[in-house]
Order: structure tokens, then sequence, then C-alpha cells
């Protein structure tokens, strides 16, 4: 008796199990069962980076921490861990390097590949709230810039803790070849961010001739040397921002661009706006961008002259597909070195 109760409540929990992923839908009065398969997301496999350690001369207090923001993102995973793998590699102090990752959704397949790849890894996840942006979004030249996490590093000082006074943000498309703690001890002064700026660019281009025939817009640089600086590396001062009430004066321009369409990138175009000519100027070897070509076609560029302590690949064409397609630029060789990616044959370890 014991045997049949136990087999027909067996046969009762997977009925209802059954019933759990079936809805039926009523056409005619013909009920038709279809069932809901979980959606699965794909994230490629890595090897374990190695294990890198502090060395003598590293501080052990909270002080010490250098704060580094990213946004993660499973289309830009392997970028993402290449960048990390460079900032450990050439960091005199890598366990003083503390993580920042911004994301859309708590994927824990994701947040499981970032322990795996990295067990020592300190590091935080944060969820971006895409509503937040959803309605400020206006429609650029390259899909990938309209991304609402594209725009997370506006509300980076509202997701990071408190007591969190200072944060590099990089993009996911960059590698660091020098230590990242250089930048870290960037002196802001009273300036609330810091960046390589561009003076030599042409700076009018960034903004549509909607802006500039304006009688008032263009105003807003009155008192100000505008120069174009790239948002993917930027130093932020977040008391400072916060105080200031910079993302809601980041949010106001994206309010111009749904009525006048007053630019054509992404989330660079209301920065420029709201601190060109405004920030602490950094030295370009600290961002040594535009390796990814322009936005339309993402054609191969060399290298600028100079010093080199980051490279980026800012622009259409990514090193990791391009990589993968076997039609790399000679650039892309340089961050091979640091593809995690399993099946990759540019690896570490080679």
């Amino acid at each position: 008796m014991a045997f049949w109760t136990s087999h027909l409540l067996g046969l009762l929990f997977f009925f209802l199990l059954i019933i759990n992923q079936i809805s039926f839908i009523t056409t005619t009065n013909v009920r038709v069962g279809v069932i809901l398969k979980p959606t699965f997301l794909h994230v490629p496999v890595f090897r374990e980076a190695p294990a890198f350690r502090n060395g003598r001369d590293c501080g052990s207090s909270a002080a010490d921490r250098i704060h580094v923001a990213m946004t993660l993102d499973a289309n830009y995973l392997r970028g993402t861990m290449a960048a990390v793998l460079s900032i450990l590699q050439h960091s005199t102090c890598p366990e003083d390097v503390m993580f920042h990752f911004l994301c859309v959704r708590h994927e824990p397949v994701v947040f499981s590949s970032i322990k795996s790849t990295f067990p020592y890894l300190n590091f935080k996840l944060y969820k971006f709230d895409v509503h937040r942006v959803r309605g400020l979004i206006s429609k650029s030249i390259r899909q990938a810039l309209d991304q609402p996490l594209n725009y997370a590093r506006i509300y980076l000082p509202d997701l990071i803790p408190i007591d969190v006074k200072r944060v590099i943000y990089l993009d996911s498309d960059i590698v660091i070849v020098d230590d990242i703690v250089k930048l870290w001890r960037v002196d802001l002064g009273d300036k609330v961010l810091a960046a390589p700026e561009y003076c030599q660019a042409n700076f009018t281009t960034y903004f549509t001739n909607t802006f500039w025939d304006d009688s008032e817009l263009p105003k807003t640089f009155d008192g100000r040397k505008p120069c174009y600086f790239n948002t993917g590396v930027m130093i932020m001062d977040v008391d400072k921002w916060r105080c200031g009430n910079y993302t809601q004066k980041v949010e106001d321009w994206m309010i111009v661009q749904k009525q006048k369409r007053i630019y054509h990138l992404g989330s660079l175009p209301p920065f420029l706006l709201t601190l060109a000519g405004d920030i602490t100027p950094v030295d370009h070897r600290w961002n040594q961008h535009g390796l990814g070509g322009d936005n339309i076609e993402g054609k191969c560029r060399s290298l600028h002259p100079g010093p080199i302590s980051l490279l980026h690949w800012s622009g259409k064409g990514k090193p990791w597909l391009r990589l993968d397609s076997r039609k790399p630029c000679t650039v892309d060789h340089l961050w091979a070195p640091y593809d995690l990616y399993r099946s990759s044959r540019h690896s570490f370890e080679e």
C-alpha cells in the first residue's frame, strides 16, 4: 500500500510540473498546449586567470582601495575579461583593486563566469534600472550606442556605495599596459572629472547645425574652451558629482536632444555639453582611443605616436570579433594576449 501511495504521489507531482510548463490558449473552442521552453543566455567559456598578489609595499586598509567601474554585458563579456586581466597583470597592488560592475539584470551565469575566471577578484554587481533612461535615449548612428547600459555611467554615483569617493570608469573594449595606480593618483583639483582631452579634434562636428544655428544653445560653452574627451576612460570625483547634481544636468541635455536633435552620437555629447572645457586633462597615453575605427565601417587604424598606457578599441570594430573572423587589424594583436576565451588561439598563456 505504501508503495502505491508513494508511486501515485510521484505521478501527481510530475503531472503538476507538466501543467506548470504549459500555457493553454483557447481559440474557437480548441485548447492548444504550448510548452514554454526556458531561454538560456549564451556566455563564452573562459580559462581561469592566474592569481595576482600584492607587492610588499602595498597597503591593506580601505584607503588603499582603487575603485574601477565597468558595465557588464554578455555581448561584451569577452572584452571585460581581457580588460580586467590587463589591469591585474600590470598592477603593483592587484588585490587593492575593487571592481564595480553595472548590469541591467543579475545573470547567475555571468556572475559564475567572473568567479570561475577570477576566483580572487574583489568585485560587486549593481543592477542598473533601464527605465531611468528609456524615455531619454535618442536613436544614434550606431545601434550599440543606443543600449541603456551605455548610459549607466551617468548614474554611476547613484549606484555605487556612498563611502566610495572616487572611481575610475572604463569601457569594456580597453586593455591597460601600465599600473592603474598612476591613473588613480591623478590630481583632479577642484574638478569633478578628469580625462584625456583632444583639443585638436574638430569639436563642432559632435553637434548638428540645429545646435550651432540656435541663438541660445551654443552659449552653454561661454566662459569655457571646450575640447573633445572620450567618456570611456574617466576619473570621477563621486562626491562632487552628487553635490553638483551632474546626473540631472546630463539628463537635461538628453531632453533637449529629444526635442531638437542636436547631436548624432549616444551618451558622449551630453557629457561634452555639460563638462567639456571644465575637466582636468590627463596625459594622452591613458586613452589611445579609436582603435575600433569609426562608428560606421570600423576600418583599421594605426596607433597614434607617443607612449601608451591604455589601448581603447572605441568605434565599431572590436578586436575579438575581428580576430575570430580571421581579418584582424594589426593593433588587434596587442589585445590578443589578454584574451581568456577558452577556444581562442590567441591566449595569455602563449
